[in-house]
């Protein structure tokens, strides 16, 4: 590490550990309040669906496709507009609505007076701001500290995500269970507030984007596309994220469906299952910060994906009773979280340290609209090839089809990446 007077490219200085640094430190303290907040209204708000409102399945599904559609609708919008603006600002302006948004959710939840229609705006409207939020904080790293520091920033930044997905409906789930669901609601937006608090006090580092004048939001969604397009780097990303995605929702899906009737789990025991992906994910989180310069970048992009996914095969192999198929699963969907977490993390790294700063935002917002994007396609052949296959076989199909993301970084320059990070606009 560079000592404390050591100065950056960019003229800041560079401190000799990233947790040194003020801004950092309070982007993460923002960032993890924040996942909190979203994770725990993920699971607090459909409850309050079920348990309040006594909605029925179909309800709560399209309550849950509610919070899921402003990623397609509005993520290289979002990315416009943060390549317009301070991330500092995006942030701050998405904690203050989503404050709001879950403060009065519960204050309606505590008077009787949410129902329905207004749960599913909530919903709604709190996706919508936490897309914008993802896409700024991801580019805000970049904006903050210095391009070496990276990877230890998105080791930070992924954990504390993992940790949330883990963490935040665990919490939802008991506040719901001892409190109530308006009580869980009115924890959301705490934890939105304290992100707001922590975030707004980030003072230095950030420079205002450069202004391009009054450029069509089509256009710059367009150069977005097109400078994605034609780097071999990140066109790379974008291939092996949406074939990732496509193929783990197509194997999510017939998960769903094969270890009841196939396995004969119960509901608990699957959700102990999948919940072991929450530690293994902060397990690569760690892992990223070191393993990436010690063998380079390339070949734990490589092996790791390809280990990841690969492990992700013994599930349809699995027969038995449940006290041998559970601890199985736990172990396999650990190894998929270390592993799939590190090559998440390898991957951001490699992505903002290739991207102009101008470009961060929509880079971030392509790279999130294709992945995402194809996952409900991906749940749709999951179902119709478990329904003409069986789950046995339609399971082992989408589960190798997700190997095809690792043969995609195998194929491409990513492979050869040394110990350093490429810098910017190199393919």
């Amino acid at each position: 590490m560079p000592s404390s007077s050591a100065v950056s490219d960019s003229g800041r200085p560079v401190p000799p550990s990233l947790w040194r640094d003020r801004d950092f430190r309070r982007l993460w303290v923002g960032q993890t309040a924040s996942q909190l907040g979203e994770h725990t209204s993920l699971i607090v708000l459909p409850l309050f669906a079920v348990l309040t409102l006594d909605a029925g399945a179909d309800r709560v599904g399209a309550l849950r496709a509610a919070g899921q559609v402003p990623v397609l609708l509005l993520s290289l919008v979002a990315g416009v507009w943060v390549d317009r603006w301070r991330t500092r600002t995006v942030m701050v302006l998405t904690d203050i609505g989503r404050t709001a948004l879950l403060a009065c959710a519960a204050a309606a939840g505590f008077l009787g007076l949410l129902g329905l229609p207004a749960l599913f705006a909530t919903v709604f409207l709190a996706g919508a701001l936490s897309v914008f939020f993802d896409v700024a904080y991801q580019a805000s790293l970049v904006r903050l500290v210095d391009r070496e520091y990276l990877l230890q920033g998105n080791s930070a930044l992924e954990g504390s995500r993992s940790a949330a997905q883990f963490g935040g409906p665990a919490l939802g789930g008991a506040l719901v269970s001892f409190l109530s669901a308006a009580a869980g609601a009115a924890a959301g937006a705490a934890f939105f507030a304290l992100s707001f608090l922590s975030i707004r006090r980030i003072r230095g580092g950030e420079t205002a984007p450069t202004s391009s004048g009054r450029v069509p939001v089509r256009r710059r969604i367009q150069e977005g596309l097109a400078f994605v397009a034609a780097d071999v780097s990140l066109r790379t990303v974008v291939l092996a994220s949406g074939a990732f995605q496509f193929f783990l929702a197509a194997t999510l899906t017939v998960q769903l469906l094969f270890l009841p009737r196939e396995l004969h789990l119960s509901g608990a025991a699957i959700g102990l299952a999948l919940a072991a992906t929450g530690p293994g994910g902060l397990v690569g989180s760690l892992l990223a910060a070191r393993l990436p310069r010690r063998f380079g970048y390339g070949p734990v992009l490589v092996y790791a994906a390809a280990i990841g996914d690969a492990v992700m095969l013994c599930v349809p192999a699995l027969h038995g009773s449940p006290a041998v198929t559970v601890p199985v699963l736990l172990a396999v969907n650990a190894v998929f979280g270390v592993f799939g977490q590190l090559v998440n993390v390898t991957v951001m790294a490699v992505r903002q340290a290739v991207t102009p700063d101008g470009m961060q935002g929509r880079v971030a917002a392509t790279v999130n609209f294709a992945g995402l994007g194809l996952a409900p396609l991906g749940s749709l052949l999951g179902g119709q090839l478990a329904q003409e296959w069986g789950l046995r076989g339609g399971l082992l199909a989408v589960t190798a089809g997700m190997l095809l993301s690792p043969v995609l970084f195998a194929l491409s320059p990513l492979a050869r990446m040394g110990r350093s990070l490429p810098q910017e606009g190199a393919a």
